[in-house]
């Protein structure tokens, strides 16, 4: 199925807020982020879920969705087969103890996949969704260096 990009999806009239939001929030992203090349697109069989991607990047995508109080954005970090065993223990107490210093994000699971997620309140700006997806992305990429010990 070739992907299409939110201005190509048929409104819904859930996340069309969402979807104009995240276009006019990818420029002030790029910015925040030194001016990396970002891309929005729309999930395949996912409704309502975009996805911002950092092509030129080593960075991990950031998944965004309105969930109707407010837009969750999620970037999936590992599965749970990527632990070494016997770190288990000593990951999820370092997870918990992380959680309260990262800013603007928290650790959590969906499934057997570790995740950093944020929300923020449909209300608002395309700036503060930058800034969300900026801290996001900045978090993910020092939480997968900072915790790399953990991971097979």
């Amino acid at each position: 199925m070739p992907m299409r990009r939110p201005s190509d999806r048929p409104s819904d009239g859930l996340s069309d807020g969402l979807s104009d939001r995240l276009k006019r929030a990818l420029p002030a992203l790029a910015r925040k982020l030194s001016d990396e090349r970002c891309e929005l697109l729309l999930v395949p069989g996912a409704e309502g879920v975009f996805e911002v991607s950092f092509p030129e990047h080593d960075r991990l995508p950031i998944y965004v969705t309105d969930a109707g109080s407010n837009w969750l954005c999620v970037c999936y970090l590992w599965d749970e087969r990527e632990i070494k065993p016997r770190q288990r223990t000593r990951l999820l107490d370092t997870l918990l103890d992380l959680n309260p210093a990262i800013a603007l994000s928290s650790f959590g699971r969906i499934g057997t996949r570790f995740v950093l997620f944020g929300a923020l309140g449909p209300d608002s700006s395309h700036d503060d969704l930058a800034l969300e997806l900026a801290t996001l992305a900045e978090n993910a990429s020092d939480a997968l260096a900072s915790l790399a010990e953990f991971l097979v």
